[in-house]
């Protein structure tokens, strides 16, 4: 997935898509500036994302809750406690 447009045109072999029934897609959503512009933003404007810190031997339990659907925030995880 290619999100943005890259300053240098890009190059591939397209039989490197076929191997593993590979897509190549893209997204118009910004580049390097444009998130740099939203994120000055956000600081500015004291937004924030809404997270889960959860230790490094909470991983299974997360992963678990995951896969219940019994997730409101994304999972960060401390490194302090790796």
């Amino acid at each position: 997935m290619n999100v943005g447009v890259p300053e240098e045109p890009v190059s591939f072999h397209p039989f490197s898509l076929i191997g593993g029934n590979k897509i190549l897609a893209g997204s118009m959503i910004g580049g390097i500036p444009e998130t740099q512009e939203m994120l000055d933003f956000c600081a500015e404007h004291g937004i924030g994302a809404e997270i889960e810190r959860i230790a490094a031997s909470e991983i299974n339990e997360a992963y678990e809750r995951v896969l219940a659907s019994d997730v409101r925030y994304r999972f960060v995880i401390d490194n302090a406690t790796i």
